[in-house]
């Protein structure tokens, strides 16, 4: 059995400050933060991982990776060496472990320009040591972390822009050292695991359809092409967005182009389990990408004083 895991920690950054959020069983509607940090001064968060106790924040800038108490005092700090002053084209990012003892962070080096490839560094959360480094051969603008609900293991979907999306994950090893595994794919993107771990989504690059795939191995469950939904795969895609609504259920979401050269996008229901559509799921959000999937029957979408969660009744 798996256990109940903690309660999901989703940050926001806005007026400068970052901004914690619990999504537990009884918060719904209008969230609001039972945790604000402040970032250093001079700092400019990309992305933010809240420990599940709200004691510390783990953030990355263009050229670091920094670790904060509550009340604003230094834990530890890692520079990105050599510095880079490319401001665009790079988004360092970072996710905590299951258990909460280490950091992972993703370097997008190569775009930096830092005369390197990109790397998967692993750092002691408690001291910010650096514990493994991965060269991962990718030149990717940035990437998204999945830590698996159950073993642990902590899956990295990198997006190389036109130059297609890699996958790995890492995991610890026999003698406790992380190995890295590399899926045998150039052209899959991430777009979320599964509750339970069992198994995870993948969008074509090419946004020619949607899969599921078994964990670990990866192994192809399904696939659905854009005319599984009934659009015509000329005039419609598949968004790299969406996700797993719960264990059973992942959300889809198709978008294109009506005649006025308008762009659209609904989203839609697939049952995991049998390969089958579920129907259309409406949501009112103002982007493919404003609907974010929980895991367990609710979502959140972006309000005016932040995330709103909402359950399907």
């Amino acid at each position: 059995m798996i256990p109940a895991p903690p309660p999901k920690v989703v940050t926001r950054h806005r007026d400068g400050r970052i901004h914690a959020y619990v999504v537990d069983s009884g918060a719904f509607g209008s969230l609001e933060p039972a945790a604000v940090f402040r970032p250093r001064a001079g700092d400019e968060v990309v992305e933010s991982v809240v420990r599940h106790d709200l004691e510390q924040v783990v953030y990355t800038t263009l050229n670091g990776v920094i670790c904060l108490t509550r009340a604003g005092d230094l834990v530890w700090a890692s520079d990105f060496e050599p510095h880079s002053d490319v401001r665009r084209g790079h988004r360092p990012g970072c996710a905590l472990s299951l258990d909460g003892r280490t950091v992972w962070v993703y370097r997008p080096d190569a775009m930096a320009r830092r005369g390197r490839g990109d790397q998967w560094v692993v750092h002691d959360a408690e001291n910010g040591v650096i514990l493994a480094r991965h060269e991962l051969g990718t030149v990717g603008h940035g990437a998204g972390h999945y830590v698996h609900p159950a073993d642990g293991s902590v899956y990295l979907g990198i997006g190389e822009g036109q130059d297609g999306s890699v996958i790995v994950r890492g995991r610890a090893g026999a003698d406790g050292e992380p190995e890295f595994v590399t899926y045998p794919w150039s052209d899959r993107c991430l777009i979320d695991l599964a509750p339970s771990g069992q198994q995870f989504m993948t969008v074509d690059h090419d946004q020619a359809d949607v899969a599921f795939h078994a964990h670990p191995d990866g192994d192809l469950l399904f696939a659905l092409p854009v005319e599984a939904f009934g659009y015509d795969p000329e005039e419609c895609f598949v968004e790299w967005s969406g996700g797993y609504l719960t264990d059973d259920t992942a959300v889809v979401t198709l978008g294109g182009e009506n005649q006025d050269e308008e762009e659209w996008f609904r989203h839609h229901l697939v049952d995991v389990r049998t390969g089958t559509l579920g129907g259309e799921f409406t949501v009112e959000v103002s982007s493919p990408y404003g609907l974010v999937p929980l895991g367990d029957g609710s979502w959140l979408t972006d309000g005016p004083g932040g995330p709103v969660r909402t359950a399907r009744s």
